[in-house]
């Protein structure tokens, strides 16, 4: 018990106590997916924001201080994302036999991702700012972020945008594609991967390992097409 104190102590009083608390939040809520047998609802991403934010509501805590410390996480988003691109490789005689239907519904995907978001938003009176922070919202978080900073919108709101879309995707995904009989694991990852990136990518891996590698093919081509195709979209707006 001493110890435990102590090292609690010595964590309160740097910024890995946040580090920390995140990834102690993560760990509990796979256990708790592991529980359920990973229910689409029990979704580890969301259960650890909900549990994260009650811990900084609990000890008043300002976001800008639990960011000092968990933004090694923060970071790691960016070799993650590129670190999908092993799953292109390892499977990349399947993907050629499939390149034509996945750029046909990338194309598709992405052009519907983008041109819903702005034309719901324009239509609801959303301000500019916000319609472009939700232009990227199919996009993995990093790139989002990117994009609506480049295009004169929030990062911050576009990143809160890029975990809802995630979430609400990695819930859906699985009773979505049983629901529509969809039994190819290609076609359902690429679809995951495509509308809810890095959450929906992480629910195929969870389902099967051919739908996970798809969805991470679409999570990176999805984020490059979409790069290119978000500032031609937003210009209309003007």
């Amino acid at each position: 018990m001493t110890g435990d104190f102590a090292v609690w102590v010595y964590l309160s009083r740097t910024p890995l106590l946040w580090l920390t608390v995140t990834l102690v939040a993560y760990v509990v809520a796979d256990r708790i997916a592991t529980a359920t047998n990973r229910n689409p609802i029990a979704n580890p991403v969301l259960i650890a924001i909900v549990l994260t934010a009650a811990v900084l509501e609990l000890t008043h805590t300002p976001y800008a201080t639990y960011f000092e410390g968990a933004q090694f996480v923060h970071f790691l988003l960016g070799p993650a994302t590129v670190a999908l691109a092993f799953p292109l490789y390892e499977y990349r005689a399947t993907v050629l036999r499939a390149l034509a239907p996945m750029l046909a519904a990338l194309l598709v995907g992405s052009v519907v991702a983008l041109s819903s978001a702005l034309t719901l938003g324009h239509l609801l009176g959303v301000p500019r700012e916000v319609i472009v922070s939700l232009a990227p919202k199919s996009v993995t978080t990093g790139v989002a972020m990117g994009i609506a900073q480049g295009l004169g919108g929030d990062p911050t709101l576009a990143a809160v945008i890029v975990m809802l879309t995630g979430m609400t995707g990695g819930i859906l995904v699985t009773p979505l594609m049983n629901a529509l009989r969809i039994r190819d694991m290609r076609a359902r990852g690429f679809a995951a991967g495509l509308a809810a990136h890095g959450v929906g990518t992480a629910r195929a891996f969870q389902v099967d390992v051919v739908a996970g590698a798809f969805a991470g093919i679409a999570l990176g081509l999805n984020a490059f097409v979409t790069a290119m195709l978000a500032p031609i979209a937003v210009s209309f707006l003007r």
